[in-house]
């Protein structure tokens, strides 16, 4: 069974060859803006496949599950690009240019936001008026959903423990971070809400801003709705705070220089992390396991160590790193909703 992986980031596209669970072949492809060269989409494609696999990261309201990609789902796609516009864009893109190439095969849908939907009420409703919240779907959707539920059931393997009864808090760091709690396989709370700027602090992201504040800058500096959006996303985080860069390892490199301002963006980084952890640990009634994931969760023994240090909380807790494998979790969805997992 060979599934082709297509996993789109914000600029790039990770295209990666699953066959029988295992990776057999993969490659990155740098977006210009908005466009994405299909040709090299089709090129990597000649190696054949099965099926189709493509990551969303928001399935808005409508998709909480693996779906196959028919033309009444990828035009209800198209009518939620606002939600996610860059990521979102770069997807369909890709959709379409498999599409030309084998109109046969079949291609299925998996949405970041799909694990979150098991969020309880309390967990994911904004107290915002109740018009508001039915008109247009406000919610916490939470992201990093195929990652999340893919390392927790890793965790359950090394751990030789059934998923069920596991409480687990998942760290996703990368250039784009989230924690989750997990309870009985189950997402229960998550730090990113209905976009993925709630929450840590990010490479480039603010993370969680008193929306007070927000609302001071429009009305006594004039900072308009697209420049609050640009700097929220591109110029906050780690690279906003430091002047340097939203990279964990260059910006270790200036603390350890003495760098005050890296130092700085470093102690928030970590100050955020530690309180988002014990919140999640008490959403999950306690912990089992504590994971690490993603770029910074993997490579950082430093991020790790601060993280966990002092903190009661953990108390027994097996602490893990796991590999962020995404395509494993793209071939798994859609070998189960097809029919043709082993």
């Amino acid at each position: 069974m060979r599934v082709l992986t297509v996993n789109a980031g914000s600029s790039s596209l990770k295209l990666v060859l699953v066959e029988d669970g295992a990776r057999t072949a993969d490659e990155t492809i740098a977006a210009r803006g908005e466009q994405l060269d299909t040709g090299a989409v089709a090129r990597f494609a000649e190696r054949g496949f099965d099926c189709s696999s493509h990551r969303f990261v928001h399935g808005g309201g409508r998709f909480t599950t693996a779906t196959l990609l028919d033309d009444e789902v990828r035009e209800a796609l198209g009518e939620i690009v606002d939600l996610a516009p860059l990521h979102t864009t770069l997807a369909l893109t890709a959709v379409d240019a498999l599409r030309e190439l084998d109109a046969d095969a079949p291609a299925v849908a998996c949405f970041d936001t799909s694990f979150h939907a098991t969020l309880p009420p309390a967990a994911r409703t904004y107290a915002l008026p109740w018009e508001w919240i039915e008109r247009f779907g406000l919610r916490r959707y939470g992201f990093h959903g195929l990652n999340h539920g893919y390392v927790a059931r890793r965790a359950a393997e090394m751990l030789g423990r059934p998923l069920a009864e596991l409480r687990i808090v998942s760290c996703h760091l990368g250039a784009g971070a989230s924690l989750c709690a997990i309870a009985g396989g189950r997402s229960v709370d998550t730090t990113m809400g209905f976009t993925p700027l709630d929450g840590l602090v990010m490479a480039t992201r603010s993370g969680a801003v008193d929306p007070g504040l927000l609302i001071w800058l429009q009305r006594h500096a004039g900072v308009t709705a697209d420049e609050l959006d640009e700097a929220l996303e591109h110029r906050s985080g780690l690279a906003g705070l430091s002047g340097l860069s939203g990279d964990m390892k260059e910006l270790l490199a200036a603390v350890d220089a003495g760098d005050e301002r890296a130092r700085l963006a470093y102690d928030v980084y970590v100050h955020r992390l530690r309180s988002e952890i014990a919140a999640m640990v008490a959403s999950a009634g306690g912990l089992d396991a504590l994971v690490f994931t993603a770029g910074v969760g993997e490579h950082s023994a430093r991020v790790r160590d601060a993280a966990r240090r002092g903190m009661p909380l953990i108390g027994r807790a097996q602490v893990l790193v796991i590999e962020a494998r995404e395509d494993l979790e793209l071939a798994r969805q859609a070998t189960d909703l097809l029919g043709l997992a082993k």
